[in-house]
């Protein structure tokens, strides 16, 4: 039998984690993949209603009970949590056809003028991509000289004629109308009319018989996923450019936009990204009801334009490519004075700051600005006492809140604070 001190000796200790001494190494922004969204979110939403008769949520809706709850009454279904320990849960929306991602479209514009249409290579010769890739693998260039270097391939890459599969590739530009690429190559069979005729018929080379061609989501979809991975290293793409392509999407937790029921009637008013995301599901719908049927390829083609413009609307509804929406998308909700970063993660201004005019003064150091005494009677700073400065932190408390220089309050070495604005009030210092 071991004895007390044993006991001691042998209890483990607690383990104390150095947090002092942990750096962070780098942080990497990426976007998520179709995968990704779908092993994050709880639920799929596909039903296009909302409520049930009696107010309740369906299921597999926009406000399915395991996204969260809305409300304080009630527990979510996924974690069982109650409103103040739930955060929400994802859920994930899925796409008939593949769409645009109306914020990397610049880059997906990009990485198409520099592949072939054909073969999803990049248009250089062997010789200038190894190169290129030797100097975008280099350790020692930055985020600036990558992006210089990606500047230069795309110029680079001006070759008609494919190296690799002899496809003749056109300009790619941007459409007049909407999110629409263009893969123009008038300019490239100009000239050619008897060549192609050959080709065509002896089908020696690969070559398209219209000179425009419009290139759709699926298409490039397809061409992304053909691309090598030294090919996404030269052009500077963080991870696959197949994720600029959206085919799922995620589907934010109901406890940040709750729907607010109208007294004790059956109505109920949704948030402005719920009410996007309802359009999005009806004409995903029908759009898939279409493919299903085998209806027309226009009343497809134009159910599929109109699900783009709902996405483009989803995520950004100030974008140039739509009309005056009446909702807000995920970036304005993000961004500005009464975005979630200034409105309600940041300081507000009111704190800890002031606004004064400030102006040269040849009394002041070149290092010193003076504010007004009224502002300097309420922007404190803490200071610790020692024996240097204890006499005039003595006389900053006998001075107070009220009188510069002061002291607001003093923090014992238990913690607790005494505060001084009371005392002064009520004996009329």
């Amino acid at each position: 039998m071991a004895k007390p001190e044993e006991k001691l000796r042998c209890t483990k200790e607690p383990f104390i984690e150095d947090v002092g001494t942990r750096r962070i190494k780098s942080i990497r922004f990426s976007v998520l993949s179709g995968s990704e969204i779908r092993k994050s979110a709880e639920v799929q939403v596909w039903n296009n209603r909302i409520y049930d008769r009696d107010m309740t949520p369906v299921p597999n809706g926009l406000l399915d009970p395991r996204m969260g709850i809305p409300t304080k009454r009630g527990k979510c279904y996924t974690c069982h949590g109650e409103f103040s320990d739930c955060p929400g849960h994802f859920g994930y929306l899925k796409l008939a056809l593949p769409v645009f991602n109306v914020g990397f479209f610049n880059c997906i514009l990009d990485v198409l003028k520099c592949i072939c249409k054909s073969c999803s290579r990049v248009l250089l010769i062997e010789k200038d991509r190894r190169e290129f890739l030797k100097k975008m693998r280099n350790p020692r260039a930055d985020a600036l000289q990558k992006s210089a270097t990606m500047k230069k391939v795309r110029d680079k890459c001006k070759l008609s004629c494919c190296p690799r599969c002899d496809y003749r590739n056109g300009v790619v530009k941007k459409g007049r109308a909407g999110l629409i690429v263009v893969h123009d190559c008038s300019k490239v069979l100009d000239g050619h009319t008897e060549e192609l005729k050959n080709a065509l018929q002896n089908k020696k080379e690969k070559v398209s018989a219209s000179s425009v061609l419009v290139l759709d989501p699926a298409t490039v979809l397809s061409l992304f996923r053909r691309m090598i991975d030294e090919d996404c290293e030269l052009l500077n793409l963080g991870d696959r450019p197949e994720k600029l392509i959206v085919t799922e999407i995620a589907v934010p937790p109901v406890p940040i936009r709750p729907s607010v029921v109208v007294g004790n009637s059956r109505t109920s008013n949704e948030d402005s990204i719920t009410v996007i995301l309802k359009s999005i599901v009806n004409t995903n719908s029908i759009l898939k009801e279409t493919l299903h049927t085998g209806g027309p390829f226009t009343k497809c083609f134009d159910c599929w334009q109109y699900l783009q413009l709902q996405v483009v609307e989803y995520v950004n509804s100030d974008a140039p490519s739509l009309p005056e929406s009446q909702h807000r998308g995920l970036v304005q909700r993000l961004k500005g004075k009464t975005g979630r970063f200034r409105g309600n993660l940041s300081g507000k201004r009111t704190e800890y700051t002031g606004r004064t005019v400030i102006s040269p003064d040849p009394n002041l150091k070149i290092t010193e600005v003076a504010i007004p005494v009224l502002m300097a009677r309420v922007l404190t700073y803490p200071e610790r006492v020692s024996n240097y400065n204890i006499e005039k932190l003595r006389q900053c408390i006998r001075n107070g809140p009220f009188k510069y220089p002061g002291a607001n309050f003093v923090t014992q070495p238990d913690g607790m604070k005494h505060f001084f604005y009371h005392l002064y009030a009520f004996s009329g210092a």
